[in-house]
C-alpha cells in the first residue's frame, strides 16, 4: 500500500493550499496571481473546481481504514466549508460564477462535476442555506451560450449536477451536448472538439470524462441514452488502452497540443475508465497503476511548487512559457484528475495486484506482446 499512500500524500499536497485557503476564507489572499493576472476574475473558482473534481471519488468512499479514513474526514469537512464561503455573498471568498465571456461557465462546470461525483458529500451534507446558494451560484452560468466543442459539456454538466442535486434541470441543454458528440465522433475511441479534430489531450481532459459521466447519470432518461452510453463505454475504453501505451518508459509522455501545463491531468480519461472499471482486457490494473505512479514522479521530480506550495506552471518545473494566455495558476489544478482512482477501496485490484511493467517499458525491455489494433 506504500504507492497508495504516495498518491494520498501527493494529491493532498496539492490540494491542501487551495482548499485550506476557501476554508479560512484567504484564497483570495493566498493565490498567487504574479502569472497571467488578468485572469484574476477567474483563478479562484478554477483552483477550487478543478481541485474538487480529481478529490471527489476519494471525499466520496466508504470504508477506509482509520488512518486514512482521518484525513478523508478533514479534507471532507475543509471541503464543505469551503463551498459554503465560496457561494455566500458576504464571504470574502465568494467566487465568480457569472461574470466575464463565459469562463465562468468552464469553472463552475469542474466544480459540477465534482458534485456529480460526489453528491453525498459535496451537496447533500451542506447545511440548507449552503445548499440553496450552491444551487444559486450553478444557475448564474445559464447566461452563457457555449461555444460549438468541449464547451458544450460545461452546460450540460452543469444541468447533470443540478439533477443530481434533485434541482430543476434543462435537459434540452444535457441532449444537445450528448447528441452533438454522436456526431463529433472521428474514430478510434477519438472526438472532434466540435466540427474539427485536435492534436490535443482534449478527449482527456474534458471529452470523454464529461461525456461518460453525463450519460452514466442520465442514461435512463430517454431511451435512446443507454445505447448511447454503451457505446461511449466502449470508446472511452479504446481512448484509455491508447492514453497508457503513451506512457514512457520513463514515465515520460508526449506533450502535444493546448493545455499541456495542466500535466499529469492530460490522462483523465484513463484514470476515469480505472475507476469506473472499464479498462481494455489488454491493459491490467497494476500497469496502469505503475504506468500513472512513473507518470506523477516524473513530473514532480522537477520544480512544481512555489516557497507556498502552489502549482508553478509548467510541465517539466516552472516553464510559463508554455502555458497559452487563457491559463493562470488556477487552471493548473486540473492536474488532480489523476487520483480519480483513490475512489477504489485499497483491495480493489488496482491497488492490491502485484506490480506490472506498462506497455511502453514492456516494448522498451525487449518484450514480445501482441499488436495494437484501431477500432471503429
Amino acid at each position: 500500500m506504500e504507492t497508495r499512500q504516495y498518491w494520498v500524500d501527493t494529491m493532498l499536497k496539492i490540494a491542501d493550499p487551495v482548499l485550506t485557503s476557501l476554508k479560512d476564507e484567504k484564497l483570495h489572499e493566498n493565490l498567487p496571481m504574479n502569472f497571467h493576472p488578468d485572469r484574476k476574475m477567474f483563478a479562484h473558482l478554477e483552483a477550487v473546481g478543478r481541485t474538487l473534481q480529481g478529490m471527489a471519488p476519494w471525499l466520496e468512499m466508504e470504508g477506509l481504514d482509520e488512518e486514512e479514513a482521518k484525513l478523508q474526514d478533514k479534507y471532507r469537512k475543509i471541503a464543505r466549508e469551503g463551498l459554503s464561503n465560496a457561494c455566500r455573498l458576504d464571504s470574502k471568498d465568494y467566487l465568480n460564477f457569472s461574470e466575464g465571456y463565459g469562463q465562468a461557465l468552464v469553472d463552475v462546470a469542474f466544480l459540477a462535476h465534482a458534485i456529480v461525483r460526489a453528491p453525498k458529500q459535496l451537496f447533500f451534507k451542506l447545511d440548507e442555506e449552503s445548499k440553496k446558494n450552491l444551487v444559486e451560484a450553478l444557475k448564474l452560468t445559464r447566461k452563457f451560450k457555449p461555444f460549438e466543442c468541449n464547451w458544450l459539456f460545461f452546460s450540460a454538466m452543469i444541468e447533470t449536477a443540478l439533477y443530481v442535486c434533485k434541482e430543476d434541470y434543462n435537459m434540452e441543454t444535457i441532449d444537445y451536448a450528448i447528441q452533438k458528440f454522436v456526431g463529433w465522433y472521428v474514430g478510434d475511441g477519438t472526438y472532434g472538439d466540435g466540427e474539427f479534430f485536435h492534436w490535443d489531450y482534449y478527449d482527456s481532459f474534458v471529452i470523454h470524462p464529461m461525456y461518460t459521466d453525463i450519460l452514466r447519470v442520465m442514461r435512463n432518461e430517454k431511451s435512446e441514452y443507454n445505447q448511447i452510453y454503451e457505446s461511449q463505454l466502449k470508446r472511452h475504453k479504446r481512448y484509455a488502452r491508447i492514453q497508457e501505451e503513451l506512457i514512457n518508459a520513463d514515465g515520460s509522455y508526449p506533450v502535444i497540443g493546448r493545455s499541456t501545463t495542466y500535466r499529469f491531468g492530460a490522462f483523465h480519461a484513463l484514470a476515469q475508465a480505472v475507476l469506473m472499471e472499464n479498462l481494455p482486457e489488454e491493459v491490467s490494473n497494476a500497469s496502469v497503476r505503475c504506468g500513472l505512479t512513473a507518470v506523477i514522479k516524473k513530473v514532480l521530480s522537477y520544480k512544481c511548487f512555489d516557497e507556498n506550495g502552489w502549482l508553478l506552471p509548467g510541465i517539466c518545473g516552472n516553464q510559463p512559457d508554455m502555458a497559452e494566455d487563457y491559463i493562470c495558476v488556477g487552471s493548473l489544478y486540473l492536474c488532480t484528475a489523476v487520483f480519480l482512482p483513490l475512489g477504489l477501496p485499497k483491495t480493489h485490484p488496482f491497488w492490491s495486484d502485484e506490480d506490472e511493467e506498462w506497455t511502453s517499458k514492456k516494448i522498451w525491455s525487449g518484450a514480445n506482446i501482441k499488436c495494437d489494433h484501431a477500432t471503429d
